[in-house]
């Protein structure tokens, strides 16, 4: 899964008293989201496909543990589809649960003034006028930015997803923030992104790539004993023991007492051996996302080489020299003793977390699910509703006046099976016969039918308490493929298959039929 960068700052060039707007662009066009509607922005990630929706459904992706739908906003729009491009971006956005809307490019944060909102339907726009709230004149003398309201977006595709929001209740509400991974739609190739924030009245950044996330410091903070004073203690981050160092600390300056503007930096250690490579830091206030030429970016004065000299990269010499900021080097930080010892603590952490989670697998009740594939996507179905597992025989025997999603029969010793194919059942496209397929032999209501599958991968054991509801994204999707299984840690999204559901009524009736 690609991280996303949370980032809950201002920009100093925005007031408190305008509204804030995230500006993207579909084509050519520049649209915008209100930025209290934006949880944040990632990369596109890898995603699951989810047979029997609407073609503006991109897939389920994995964020942070959780399911999260992705759509395509140019198909909500009713746009032409393009190709994914290295600027294309998720807009995850709050309606109630967290679903993901892809954009063409991001463009930055806006601040605008009240006055300075015009009423849709002022400008000629192929878009439902039900889906914006405003258009806002650019500045840049480009024309207008249309303000899209989020959740209407997503209710004109996929109105349950709305409907039963409160009720999944995924949402991180702490997460308040907002991604700055926001790229200037004229950025030239040399400019560095750079995240700048500040200790002790200084000025410092680190490279965009380097960090993960900017979250507040939270209440609850876990003490760690017989550490310096640098490591503040061991924090729960979506399921994850972070480290937290006091920046200020650790760089030997006075300590300060707590306030609002604190921000963690969640920093990445490219270069580190232990198993969590991630680090918190905590800084005086996260600044703003820089964007920096190589021209404007020295190497460290011969003056500054001298104790821990490999903490600074760069110095960027800003406003004509007299906004000077130091860019950390992240991976300099392991020579710290009190950080290791932090790591170390860290692991131990983990370590205990992992025997508990197992104990509590152990005594749970358990499923077993047949995991089979069709195409690259992993679905699952109870063990206790197939009945067996069988190959393909060379030729499927076709009896004539059978019903359109009977492909034909087999003899399963002595018992003639009707063979449906599941890339019919979900209507994707078919695909020519391998040695990997295999018939699943499932039992619905007592009667036996076989499905087609591209392969047969395992019989996975799981807790009840790892499967749970799959975001409804459409009728079909929802009664037949209603559960999925979300195994973060091997980035795996399987889809449970109710076998109730795989044929309706009338279905079992003429499969009923076939076999007297």
């Amino acid at each position: 899964m690609t991280n996303a960068m949370l980032a809950d700052f201002g920009n100093e060039s925005i007031e408190e008293s305008l509204n804030q707007y995230v500006t993207f662009f579909i084509g050519k066009e520049r649209y915008a989201f209100p930025m209290s509607d934006v949880v944040e922005i990632i990369r596109v990630p890898g995603m699951v496909d989810v047979p029997l929706t609407s073609s503006a459904l991109l897939g389920l992706a994995n964020l942070r543990g959780h399911v999260l739908p992705v759509l395509d906003l140019r198909g909500i729009l009713c746009l032409n589809a393009v190709e994914q491009t290295d600027s294309s971006r998720i807009l995850v956005v709050n309606v109630g649960s967290n679903v993901g809307l892809m954009v063409d490019r991001v463009s930055r944060v806006i601040g605008v003034a009240d006055q300075d909102i015009q009423n849709a339907q002022s400008i000629k726009s192929s878009i439902d006028a039900e889906l914006l709230q405003g258009v806002i004149q650019s500045n840049d003398g480009q024309g207008f930015i249309q303000i899209l309201l989020p959740k209407q977006c997503v209710e004109i595709q996929f109105q349950d997803i709305v409907a039963d929001a409160t009720q999944i209740g995924n949402l991180d509400n702490s997460a308040t923030s907002i991604t700055a991974h926001l790229a200037d739609e004229d950025a030239e190739a040399d400019l560095d992104m750079l995240v700048s924030f500040n200790v002790d009245e200084q000025e410092y950044a680190f490279h965009l790539e380097s960090v993960q996330e900017i979250v507040r410091l939270p209440d609850d903070i876990s003490k760690v004993p017989n550490v310096d004073s640098h490591v503040l203690g061991l924090i729960n981050l979506r399921e994850r023991v972070l480290p937290l160092i006091s920046l200020r600390s650790l760089f030997g300056m006075y300590d300060c007492d707590d306030h609002d503007d604190q921000r963690i930096l969640v920093v990445n250690l490219s270069n580190s051996r232990h198993r969590s490579n991630c680090v918190g830091l905590v800084v005086d206030g996260v600044k703003e996302v820089l964007r920096v030429t190589t021209k404007d970016q020295g190497d460290v004065p011969k003056l500054l080489n001298t104790q821990n000299c490999d903490d600074i990269e760069k110095i960027c010499r800003l406003e004509n020299g007299k906004r000077l900021v130091s860019v950390l080097r992240p991976e300099s930080l392991l020579q710290y003793p009190s950080v290791q010892r932090a790591f170390e603590e860290t692991q131990q952490e983990e370590q205990l977390m992992d025997k508990s989670e197992a104990h509590i697998e152990l005594d749970s009740d358990t499923e077993q699910m047949v995991v089979f594939k069709l195409s690259d996507q992993e679905y699952g179905i109870s063990i206790e509703d197939v009945q067996e597992i069988t190959r393909i025989p060379d030729k499927l025997d076709k009896v004539p006046k059978t019903a359109s999603f009977i492909d034909g029969m087999v003899n399963l010793r002595g018992t003639i099976l009707p063979v449906v194919d599941m890339r019919t059942r979900f209507d994707m496209e078919r695909t020519e016969s391998t040695d990997r397929q295999r018939i699943l032999v499932v039992t619905i209501d007592a009667i036996k039918t076989g499905f087609v599958v591209d392969s047969v991968s395992e019989v996975l054991r799981l807790s009840k308490r790892q499967i749970e509801d799959a975001p409804p994204l459409s009728d079909d999707q929802n009664r037949m493929l209603g559960k999925v299984v979300n195994l973060s840690q091997n980035n795996r999204i399987i889809q449970i298959l109710s076998a109730r559901e795989l044929l309706n009524s009338d279905e079992q009736h003429i499969v009923a039929g076939q076999m007297e």
